[in-house]
């Protein structure tokens, strides 16, 4: 019995202290949709801030609450962010979307000419209020 628990300490201690997570924040977590300068046109600002040294690319996406893809408009879809450095992002969408829109994504893309080169990519969604 303690042998099993010792086991399970020394895996768990050794997972904790090897084991590093890396993934990029996005903010806030319930945005809100605000009236933009152009008439018809709604504005969500959205903040990203990249931890993984290894990314440096990601896309921004628009969906509804069946996981449909909404129409969108921002200055780069697929945005380039150095490590740790922080971006705001403004993303527009039509007037008439306003109660359609449900979640707006991150995902990190892997932008590489090696093909053996495998990450873990990682999409983190803001549900729209």
């Amino acid at each position: 019995m303690y042998r099993a628990v010792i086991f399970f300490s020394i895996i768990l201690l050794g997972t904790l202290v090897c084991g590093r997570v890396h993934a990029h924040q996005w903010t806030p977590t319930y945005p809100t949709v605000e009236q933009s300068y152009v008439p018809g046109v709604l504005r969500i600002r959205m903040e990203i801030l990249n931890t993984r040294p290894n990314i440096k690319h990601y896309q921004i996406s628009v969906f509804d609450e069946e996981w449909k893809p909404i129409s969108f408009a921002v200055s780069d879809r697929i945005m380039r962010v150095q490590h740790l450095q922080r971006k705001t992002v403004d993303i527009h969408i039509r007037d008439e979307d306003r109660d359609v829109v449900k979640y707006v994504c991150s995902k990190s893309k892997i932008i590489t000419n090696d093909e053996r080169v495998t990450f873990v990519t990682s999409r983190i969604c803001s549900k729209v209020k």
